[in-house]
C-alpha cells in the first residue's frame, strides 16, 4: 500500500506532495506554511522521516528546514546547491527508504537549475510516480532562466536532455507529479493540464517531440516576465529560512493607517474589488485576498517596505498573512478589519472611483469623452492582440511608468478584471481620475472597440 496526497498551494501554481505507506512518509517541495503539512500527515497516521528537495527555489520560500526540525525528518537536498545549513546531499542514484517496500530514487535533472533533481516513487522495486520538481512538467518543463542569465541556453538544452532521461527510463504509466506549472511564473509556458503520465507526456510535451535545436529556440522565444521579488526567493532559500510566525499582527487604528501612508508606507486593501472601487482609505492599494494576492504583491511593492493590512474580516487577514509568509512577507506591519467607515480618520470621507465595461468604454469612446485607455497584461498576453490607441503599462511596472500614462480619464483593463483592480487603485493614489474595467477582454471585440492583430490589422 501507498499513497500521493498533493499539497496544494493555489494562489502561487505550486505543489508540494506527501508520499507514504501505513507508517511514514517522506514530503517533497515542502509549502512555508508546514502547519498544514503536519495536519496531512497526521490525518494519514504516519510520520514523516524525510523531506526532499527537487532544487533550491526561485519562486516561493520553502518550508523544508522547518519541517525537518518539527519532525525529525532527515532534510534531502540536491548536492550540487550551496546551502549554509545542515542537510543530506543527495546525488544522482541515491535512496531513501520510506516505508516497508517504498523507496525514493534520486535522479539528476538539470534544466530548471543546474543542481535540479527528481525523485522517483518505487513500490517493491516498480516506479510508480515521479516527483519532477521544475524538470519535467505537464505539457512542458520548468523555465530555465531564473538562475543566470549566461546560463540560460545551456539549462534549455539540459531540459530537453533531462526530460528525455525520465521519459527513457520509466514506464508510462507512473504518474508525474511536478512542482511547478499551475499557473506558476516558473513554468516556461502554460501547463495542460492537472494530472499526467509518462506516457501522457511523450505523446504531447515539446520537451519530448522536439529535437534540441527547436526545442531550445521555441522555449527561449516564449519565456515571460519573471516577478521581481524572485530574486529574493534563492537567497533566502539558500541560508535557511526563518519559522513562519502566523500569530496575529498589531492592530491600528484610523490615525495610524493615515500616519503610515503619510510615511510612504503601503496600505493594502484586501477586500473585493468591488467593494475597493465603492469606498476605500485614499491612498490605499486593492489586492484582493481571492486573487494572485502573494504573487502580485510580492511582485509590485520595494522589497522590505511596510506593509498594513486591512480586511473585511479576522479570517480574510489571516489568509493574507499566510498567502504573504509564503513569499517572505513575513509580517505586516499593522492591520485592522472592519469597513472603511472604520480606517478614514474624523473628517475625511471614503475615496471612490468607477467601475465598467468593454461596452460602456466603447460607448465613451463613441461619445467624444477623453479617454485614455491602459492595458496592463503582460506583453505576451497583449501580444494576441489590444485595443487599438491603448497604452501598454503591465501592472507590475505601473507604479514606476504614472508619467508615461497621458492626461485624461484613465480605464484601465487587463485579461478579466483583477490586474486592472491593483492598476486602478495605484492610479487612483496618485491622484488620477480612472475608470477600472471589469471584464473579459474577449468583450472587447463585442462590444466593437477596433483591436489590432499581431500582424498589425485592426479588427472592428
Amino acid at each position: 500500500m501507498f499513497f500521493v496526497d498533493v499539497l496544494e498551494t493555489e494562489s502561487l501554481g505550486n505543489r508540494g506532495y506527501l508520499a507514504g505507506g501505513s507508517r511514514s512518509a517522506v514530503v517533497v517541495d515542502p509549502p512555508r506554511d508546514v502547519d498544514r503539512v503536519i495536519a496531512a500527515a497526521a490525518r494519514r497516521g504516519v510520520r514523516i522521516t524525510a523531506v526532499a528537495e527537487t532544487h533550491v527555489h526561485n519562486d516561493y520560500v520553502t518550508g523544508g528546514p522547518e519541517l525537518a526540525r518539527l519532525t525529525g525528518a532527515r532534510y534531502l537536498v540536491p548536492a550540487g546547491a550551496e546551502v549554509a545549513y545542515a542537510r543530506v546531499a543527495v546525488a544522482d542514484g541515491d535512496v531513501e527508504p520510506v516505508d516497508e517496500e517504498l523507496e525514493l530514487c534520486a535522479v539528476a535533472t538539470p534544466g530548471h537549475t543546474p543542481h535540479h533533481t527528481s525523485y522517483v516513487l518505487r513500490r517493491a522495486g516498480r516506479a510508480v510516480a515521479a516527483f519532477t520538481g521544475g524538470s519535467l512538467l505537464i505539457g512542458t518543463v520548468g523555465r530555465p532562466d531564473l538562475v543566470e542569465p549566461r546560463l540560460t541556453e545551456e539549462l534549455a538544452r539540459a531540459q530537453h536532455a533531462s526530460a528525455h532521461r525520465l521519459a527513457d527510463q520509466l514506464d508510462d504509466d507512473v504518474r508525474v507529479l511536478p512542482t511547478h506549472g499551475f499557473g506558476s511564473f516558473c513554468s516556461s509556458s502554460a501547463s495542460g493540464g492537472e494530472h499526467s503520465t509518462v506516457g501522457a507526456e511523450k505523446a504531447a510535451n515539446p520537451a519530448l517531440l522536439q529535437d534540441v535545436e527547436s526545442f531550445v529556440r521555441e522555449l527561449l522565444a516564449g519565456l515571460d516576465d519573471v516577478p521581481a521579488y524572485y530574486a529574493h526567493m534563492a537567497p533566502v532559500n539558500s541560508d535557511g529560512p526563518a519559522p513562519v510566525d502566523l500569530s496575529e499582527p498589531r492592530r491600528a487604528d484610523a490615525d495610524e493607517i493615515a500616519r503610515r501612508l503619510a510615511a510612504g508606507e503601503w496600505v493594502v486593501d484586501l477586500r473585493s474589488r468591488v467593494a475597493f472601487a465603492a469606498g476605500h482609505v485614499a491612498g490605499s492599494l486593492n489586492f484582493e485576498v481571492d486573487g494572485q494576492l502573494a504573487t502580485y504583491l510580492a511582485w509590485m511593492i520595494p522589497w522590505g517596505r511596510p506593509v498594513t493590512l486591512l480586511a473585511r474580516c479576522a479570517d480574510d487577514l489571516s489568509r493574507a498573512q499566510r498567502e504573504l509568509a509564503r513569499v517572505g512577507i513575513d509580517r505586516p506591519a499593522a492591520a485592522a478589519v472592519g469597513s472603511p467607515a472604520d480606517w478614514v480618520v474624523d473628517g475625511d470621507r471614503p475615496a471612490s472611483f468607477r467601475r465598467a465595461t468593454f461596452a460602456e468604454l466603447a460607448d465613451a469612446r463613441r461619445d467624444g469623452e477623453d479617454v485614455v485607455v491602459v492595458d496592463v497584461r503582460r506583453a505576451a498576453e497583449r501580444a494576441d492582440g489590444w485595443v487599438r490607441g491603448s497604452v501598454h503599462l503591465p501592472v507590475h511596472e505601473i507604479r514606476d511608468r504614472l508619467d508615461e500614462v497621458p492626461p485624461g480619464t484613465v480605464w484601465v483593463h487587463c485579461a478579466g478584471g483583477m490586474r486592472a483592480a491593483v492598476a486602478a487603485s495605484v492610479l487612483d493614489a496618485a491622484g488620477r481620475e480612472v475608470v477600472a474595467v471589469d471584464d473579459g477582454f474577449a468583450a472587447a471585440a463585442e462590444a466593437g472597440l477596433p483591436l489590432v492583430t499581431p500582424s498589425g490589422d485592426a479588427a472592428a
